[in-house]
């Protein structure tokens, strides 16, 4: 296994992140900790709001680029912890504390590795660390604004995103070290049923309501047909539904509904709204259409040497910044996603470990 000093570095480090609240928009105060981290390495930093990035030593601007990315904003603790969620307590083996497996495991598990390679001379390929902002809303400030802005977002972006360079990415997201090579999209639509309002004693108005309910009938029903090997069907779920009425006796003339779609690589967002726009009768609004889904190859690098180590290849029904980084992006890290957002959320000691040496058993292979 890898030297100890590391590992508990990695773990003191999560501890102070726990310990500092760092909810999508608020993550100053973890950016800094971050900062100061690799700054007392003697690893310079730059930042960009609350992204905080680096390069390895012997950046060479001829080489193409690796981008290991993990996040460091969390979501608000839900109402069933009962443990102090920003208390970083560790018990039995396990690290609790809000953020500590989505995805603060990941996060250090990088950090630890880029820390392991900065001062390599012999690399093929470049490293950028990122530790980024508002991934748990899909926010515009997070790795979006990073690798589009100039000067720090560019010289990342030119050499990930390829452009002849062969670029590419490790997402740090739980996995339990295994190879997310695919992770599904999101889109989600805002719909509206117009009927006519009229009073409900009487034979008077369309109800929208009922207009919904057979859009909402057709959501729950319809199978697009092409099935992604790697992440299944596409998957639709209608997920809140109101009306503007207050009074009960009104026929609705409105009523409002929203989808969540989580899209695969057989479709693009835009052929799936083609396809529900000949189907329903609603008027229908996508929020966004920047959250696509993602894949690597089979036999890209990175994930034939995380086979070589044993682990598993997987499609991902979860979205994350790997969405947003255009480039192959293989999701692997430390932890397991059914715990994240849960109450009393934990990592295993254990788990840490093994999500270093798997980034930089992983990486040596290819670097």
């Amino acid at each position: 296994m890898i030297e100890n000093k590391p590992y508990q570095e990695a773990v003191e480090l999560l501890q102070k992140l726990i310990a500092t609240p760092s909810f999508s928009k608020e993550e100053d105060k973890t950016a800094d900790i971050i900062e100061q981290f690799l700054n007392e390495k003697k690893i310079p930093t730059n930042r960009l709001i609350n992204n905080v990035w680096c390069v390895n030593k012997y950046f060479d601007e001829s080489k193409p680029t690796i981008l290991l990315n993990s996040h460091h904003d969390t979501v608000k603790p839900n109402l069933q912890y009962t443990k102090d969620p920003f208390s970083p307590i560790i018990e039995e083996g396990k690290l609790f504390g809000l953020g500590s497996n989505d995805a603060g495991g990941c996060l250090v598990s990088l950090i630890a590795a880029f820390c392991h390679f900065y001062e390599r001379e012999d690399l093929k390929y470049n490293m950028v660390l990122a530790a980024t902002a508002e991934e748990e809303i899909s926010g515009a400030n997070g790795i979006e604004k990073l690798l589009a802005s100039a000067g720090s977002g560019s010289q990342i972006l030119s050499r990930v995103e390829g452009r002849g360079l062969g670029g590419f990415a490790i997402v740090g997201e739980p996995t339990l070290t295994n190879l997310a090579i695919a992770e599904k999209g999101l889109l989600v639509i805002d719909c509206t049923a117009t009927g006519k309002a009229g009073h409900a004693a009487r034979e008077e108005g369309d109800n929208a309501i009922y207009k919904a309910m057979q859009d909402i009938n057709w959501f729950k029903t319809y199978q697009f047909p092409k099935v992604s090997d790697t992440l299944g069907p596409v998957k639709m779920s209608v997920t809140s539904i109101n009306t503007e009425n207050k009074a009960h006796n009104v026929v609705p003339a409105v009523c409002h509904f929203v989808v969540d779609i989580r899209v695969t690589d057989a479709y693009t967002h835009e052929e799936i709204l083609e396809t529900i726009k000949q189907h329903i009768q609603s008027e229908l609004k996508p929020r966004s259409m920047r959250l696509r889904s993602s894949k690597i190859d089979k036999d890209h690098p990175l994930v034939l040497a995380g086979i070589k180590i044993g682990k598993q290849m997987y499609g991902s029904p979860t979205t994350s910044d790997a969405a947003l980084i255009p480039a192959p992006v293989l999701k692997c890290g430390p932890g397991d996603s059914a715990r994240s957002h849960t109450a009393d959320e934990f990592i295993y000691l254990n788990e840490i470990e093994n999500g270093i040496h798997t980034y930089i058993k992983i990486l040596e292979q290819v670097v």
